[in-house]
């Protein structure tokens, strides 16, 4: 029998990429956003603004009820506003706490029911920016520090059922979200400074986020890991700011 997962923010550059992983892996996908998706490519999709707490009650049974059972949910859902804190209004500060952590907890909170026990995982799409991060991003870089952390309380309340979860947190990679923040710079300086500062010397690519994930959501590839922070950032944070 075919493992699910059920992956939010799918229509994104690394939602899209770990869907396909999955698929290619031999599982059955359950993708949800708030965006249309074009070409799924054997995803089975559903629209929903999982940033509102109305349409993911509607949308995350449904994603369950499709699957019968959800052997890895993925938590990718996503947003970024790039400003100085002091000039971002409430709406904004709220839109990214919505979609970015919310959605996780709301996630989880309509999922559980249908997750499998024992083997079941949940891998959450943080981000370096929880760890360390730049200027200008502050309530991104607070809602995936706090997506972190619920990683790590989860890990702890959902053991006793014999569902792991943990985090990915990817570095910069060539995404439409990256490239729309390096709209508002040059983005050709921004692209070359972050390949001349990443050690391995070139940003990532989506689909190595997306093995990333595959990895941690396989109970037979990570079976004894949870609560766990997986780094996917060619180095990044390995480097010193003072170097």
């Amino acid at each position: 029998m075919k493992k699910t997962a059920l992956v939010t923010g799918v229509t994104g550059g690394i939602g899209r990429a770990i869907a396909r992983a999955f698929v290619d892996a031999g599982w059955e996908v359950v993708g949800i956003d708030r965006q249309e998706m074009d070409e799924p490519g054997g995803i089975d999709f559903i629209k929903g603004d999982l940033s509102l707490p109305a349409s993911a009650e509607e949308a995350f049974p449904r994603a369950g009820e499709r699957a019968g059972v959800i052997d890895a949910l993925i938590n990718n859902a996503a947003i970024q506003v790039r400003k100085p804190l002091v000039e971002m209004d409430v709406g904004e500060w709220d839109a990214v706490m919505a979609s970015n952590l919310r959605s996780a907890y709301l996630a989880v909170r309509h999922c559980y029911r249908f997750m499998r026990r024992p083997g079941g995982a949940i891998v959450n799409v943080s981000s370096v920016h929880a760890v360390a991060t730049s200027k200008n991003i502050a309530a991104y870089a607070a809602s995936k520090g706090g997506l972190l952390a619920l990683t790590r309380a989860l890990s702890l309340d959902l053991a006793a059922d014999g569902i792991r979860v943990n985090a990915v947190l990817p570095g910069a990679v060539d995404t439409a979200m990256l490239r729309e923040g390096l709209r508002r710079g040059d983005p050709d300086e921004g692209l070359r400074l972050l390949t001349e500062r990443t050690p391995l010397g070139r940003i990532g690519r989506p689909e190595e986020v997306a093995q990333a994930v595959l990895f941690l959501a396989d109970n037979e590839r990570s079976s004894f890991i949870t609560g766990h922070a997986l780094v996917v950032d060619g180095g990044a944070l390995a480097r010193l700011s003072t170097e």
